[in-house]
């Protein structure tokens, strides 16, 4: 089959996924109510909760939930065959993942838009709502540290992509200070926007095409590159938890939520030109039409790849992102409930960036099962074909590194090139949306750990001092959490501690420092998925107490349960018979944890149909609030 009709009928299959199924949901099992009154109205504070137009919160949510998952993931599972890879991705997505991340919306959104710790909490019982608070805690510490080396590590292996990184950052500042503040519509702001991307990523190519004015300016650039790329990875790391920093005690609308559209627009461009590229290579052959032929050189199905783990449940753990991925209920309930302006903008928003995602990870799959095959010059030369995927999928621990990543960027920039793109631009395209994509995730992922912090020392004060928290003293150092800044800076500092230490096997060396988030990351793909399933037990109850079809939540939370469950168990008797007992020891307390909520849930279960849960305060409508429903007038410019 080619790799062109792959994506064709992945793209009509989530479609209709979306038309369908996700309708469903949002219509007869929710009943989405365009009138509702919702969080970001009732509490806005133009800090967290900003009504805003639809079009931005799904660029901000689809950036955040699609990080380096759905690439490295797919681009790691391909192993056991493209077609596996393929059948998760669209089932998963479409039954599981993007059901898990619109139903946590709609729950948080009629919770005044807690996150979903807080709403198990209410739905199950406080010990739940303790539990999953740890669990939130753990899963964002190892996110922050890990994406860091990650976002690092592209930097080193494509410098080119630096510079057009840090330059949205400006952009992102001045489309959310004229949207936001100057009364400016989005159309224009954004068409400037993508068009001033789009230069920097020409600018940090080096200028291709310039050659005749000299190329003064291509080469200094192309040593600023060669300067970023020998930067040390835990400086790279620690500047990028500074600007997490910054991003997070901002205003959402000012950093935040604005570099978060600007990057989905060049994000899906760069995913039109990919597709576009791949349909170019299947009709005329490799880069500028040199006749090379674009066909899948990965297999079908290869059930046992030197090195790599069982397929089942293996596949299930590794393809997270891009099917279903537990950290999306905390970007669902922790950012984008306090930005949606109307109930019903919860399936594009939740059900559609899922199906997006979902297919980026189709594309993935394409770009390392076919577009790798037409060559690699820079570290394979000779190569292409079926010889060259045999030489960089030789085994699974050759491919965990930094060589996935790596082999979408040059499967993908191959078929750029295909449409006339030059090689470094190409390269750089892809670059900048993989790190873009971990940027976002990166940013997005600090402010939830702020919300957990500030969550859970609340409790503990509340608890430890024996009295309400606002009671406690000010030296208190639980009462310095609950506060933004304290609370953002135990979440950098400790992913950058975290972060310092080196990676497993390697020696305290200056090289060395940055990677320690690769200490704990052989947890997270277990954990990660262990979380949707946890989620879906909250979703599940929701549906229990007011007399919906539980069956839409509870036959995926089974199954999201169990296989991660089972890689875990699998993974601990591993770490434990290889002497690393301290990875098996955290393995086994978070599996304990995680099997504590399951018995509490089954234990209320019989308990609870029918029994609505104590209501919250429900959010009452402010007068500008109704007069904007009178008069159809937008109530901010975030949302107009």
């Amino acid at each position: 089959m080619s790799a062109l009709l792959i994506v064709l009928i992945a793209a009509f299959c989530l479609a209709i996924g979306y038309l369908t199924y996700g309708r469903w949901l949002a219509t007869c099992v929710f009943q989405l109510d365009p009138q509702a009154v919702v969080p970001s109205e009732a509490l806005r504070d133009d800090r967290d909760y900003v009504p805003t137009s639809p079009a931005v919160v799904f660029g901000h949510h689809f950036t955040s939930i699609a990080g380096t998952g759905p690439i490295v993931g797919p681009a790691l599972a391909i192993m056991w065959g493209w077609l596996p890879a393929v059948l998760w991705v669209l089932i998963g997505s479409i039954l599981i993942g993007a059901m898990h991340d619109m139903s946590v919306l709609v729950v948080s959104l009629r919770n005044r838009g807690l996150t979903v710790g807080e709403v198990a909490g209410r739905l199950l019982n406080p010990r739940v709502r303790l539990l999953f608070l740890v669990l939130l805690l753990f899963a964002l510490w190892i996110v922050l540290a890990i994406f860091g080396w990650v976002i690092a590590s592209v930097f080193v292996q494509f410098p080119e992509a630096t510079l057009p990184v840090f330059l949205q950052i400006p952009i992102a500042v001045w489309i959310g200070l004229a949207v936001h503040r100057r009364g400016g519509r989005l159309l224009g702001p954004s068409l400037l926007a993508l068009a001033l991307m789009y230069g920097t990523v020409w600018l940090g190519a080096g200028c291709p095409g310039l050659e005749w004015a000299g190329g003064w300016m291509g080469d200094a650039v192309r040593g600023l590159n060669a300067a970023v790329a020998g930067l040390p990875v835990w400086g790279w790391v620690a500047v990028l938890l500074a600007y997490c920093y910054v991003a997070s005690v901002l205003p959402v609308w000012m950093l935040l939520q604005p570099r978060d559209y600007i990057n989905s627009l060049q994000l899906v461009t760069s995913l039109v030109l990919i597709v576009a590229g791949l349909t170019a290579a299947a009709f005329f052959g490799g880069a500028a039409g040199d006749g090379q032929p674009l066909q899948l050189v990965a297999p079908m199905i290869n059930l046992e790849p030197e090195g790599a783990p069982p397929i089942l449940p293996f596949l299930f753990v590794t393809i997270a992102c891009g099917a279903v991925s537990g950290f999306h209920c905390l970007v669902s309930s922790g950012t984008s409930s306090k930005q949606l302006r109307c109930e019903t903008d919860a399936q594009p928003v939740g059900y559609g960036s899922m199906l997006l995602e979902a297919f980026l990870a189709i594309l993935v799959i394409v770009a390392v099962g076919a577009g790798i095959g037409l060559g690699w010059p820079q570290e394979h030369p000779g190569l292409t074909g079926t010889a060259l995927w045999q030489e960089i999928y030789a085994n699974w621990t050759k491919v965990t590194g930094g060589t996935a990543i790596a082999a979408f960027v040059v499967g993908s920039g191959n078929m750029l090139e295909a449409i006339g793109i030059d090689a470094v631009m190409a390269r750089a395209i892809v670059g900048v949306l993989v790190a873009s994509f971990a940027g976002t995730t990166l940013d997005t992922a600090t402010r939830l750990q702020r919300y957990v912090v500030q969550e859970l020392a609340g409790t503990l004060l509340g608890s430890t001092a024996g009295k309400p928290a606002s009671a406690a003293s000010a030296f208190n150092p639980l009462r310095w959490l609950t506060t933004p800044h304290g609370a953002t800076l135990f979440a950098v500092l400790s992913a950058f501690g975290l972060a310092l230490l080196p990676a497993p096997g390697k020696s305290w060396s200056y090289d060395n420092l940055g990677t320690g988030g690769l200490i704990l990351w052989p947890l997270f793909g277990a954990t990660n998925q262990l979380l949707a399933g946890l989620s879906l037990i909250v979703i599940a109850f929701y549906l229990l107490r007011r007399g919906l079809p539980t069956w839409l939540a509870v036959v995926p939370m089974l199954f999201m349960l169990v296989m991660p469950a089972w890689a875990l168990v699998l993974d601990i008797r591993r770490w434990h018979a290889g002497g690393s007992l301290g990875l098996a020891a955290v393995a086994a307390g978070m599996l304990a944890l995680e099997a504590w909520m399951v018995v509490e849930a089954a234990l209320l279960w019989p308990k609870v149909r029918g029994v609505l849960e104590e209501t919250a305060t429900p959010p009452q409508p402010r007068p500008q609030i109704a007069a904007k429903r009178r008069t159809g007038r937008p109530q901010t410019l975030s949302e107009g």
